[in-house]
């Protein structure tokens, strides 16, 4: 577990170390929660537009999906595994590049941030089912769990494990959906 935990250090030391005035703005707005505001709007009229009929369970379940992956990454993982973020690990502290000195709560394991995206980006994909949207929303998922690492507030195992946290509960809320649809919306 020991080599584990310093290939993950050593990946996001490598990670972090790349940075720029220019990218640091960026990667501080691709992970500001309200910066994606115009995504979820966006979803919410493709599903009206399309899904009519099935339009409000589709919005329910996809808000469910996030708040899943949400509730799971904090309860489940952070207040478990204890495992300091980057920015709060005293060993590493003084290598790291944060911006505007924000580091978060104490724990990063699972990041939350990339529990919601790929959650998120995973459902709507199932839901749109167009391969070109769907390598759109799994990119923005992707970009969204590097500016955590760009920031220093998460490992790389961090975001790799709300990525698969967020892809199991979007194909759980799916399948949940898929069940309520045969069910009720016939």
């Amino acid at each position: 577990m020991e080599f584990l935990e310093q290939i993950d250090r050593a990946f996001f030391l490598f990670l972090n170390g790349i940075h720029s005035p220019f990218w640091d703005t960026i990667m501080f707005w691709v992970s500001y929660k309200f910066t994606w505001v115009p995504l979820y709007l966006a979803a919410l009229i493709y599903f009206v537009y399309k899904q009519k009929t099935k339009a409000i369970l589709t919005i329910i379940m996809a808000v469910a999906v996030i708040v899943l992956a949400d509730q799971i990454s904090v309860s489940l993982f952070k207040n478990v595994f204890l495992r300091y973020r980057p920015c709060h690990n005293l060993d590493i502290q003084n290598l790291i590049h944060t911006i505007h000195e924000h580091c978060g709560g104490q724990y990063g394991f699972v990041s939350s941030h990339a529990a919601n995206a790929f959650g998120f980006a995973t459902f709507a994909a199932l839901i749109i089912q167009k391969r070109n949207v769907s390598y759109i929303l799994i990119l923005w998922a992707i970009l969204v769990s590097y500016s955590r690492i760009y920031l220093g507030v998460h490992y790389p195992a961090d975001i790799l494990g709300g990525a698969f946290l967020g892809i199991g509960s979007a194909f759980i809320m799916h399948l949940l959906y898929s069940i309520l649809l045969k069910r009720f919306l016939k």
